[in-house]
């Protein structure tokens, strides 16, 4: 009689890649976790500079800086929208300048401010007007 030949895989053999497989894992995941970050970011500075410019469309038009309410895509309103994931618009607006800050994910925020206004309160003070900046 011929001894029967078993197929497959021993169990120290399957342990030995779930470790592999967690060890990977373990690896990439932080990896992925800041990159998203860095997503948010880079999507807040973007926001920012379009609200600058938004603003700056608004002036032109309008002879004064836009408020919170003046957001919107009615007509005659400034037509601003924040990327998705990025939330709080807060936008304070003076005859002379304007500022703006947005909660971005991961809980930082991005801001911005222009003339004569004052730099939103979380915002480094190195940062000078007309300059987005995340925190």
């Amino acid at each position: 009689m011929r001894p029967s030949r078993q197929h497959g895989f021993t169990l120290i053999e399957l342990l030995i890649v779930v470790v592999i497989i967690g060890i990977l894992a373990a690896i990439a995941i932080p990896k992925f976790s800041n990159t998203k970050l860095r997503a948010s970011r880079s999507a807040g500075m973007a926001d920012m500079r379009n609200l600058a410019t938004s603003q700056e469309g608004f002036y032109v038009d309008s002879n004064r800086y836009a408020a919170l309410a003046d957001t919107g895509s009615t007509t005659g309103k400034m037509n601003f929208t924040p990327s998705g994931g990025n939330t709080g618009l807060v936008l304070a607006a003076t005859a002379t300048g304007w500022s703006g800050v947005l909660a971005v994910a991961g809980g930082q925020q991005c801001g911005i401010y222009h003339g004569s206004a004052v730099p939103p309160a979380t915002m480094p003070a190195t940062v000078p007007s007309g300059v987005p900046a995340c925190w």
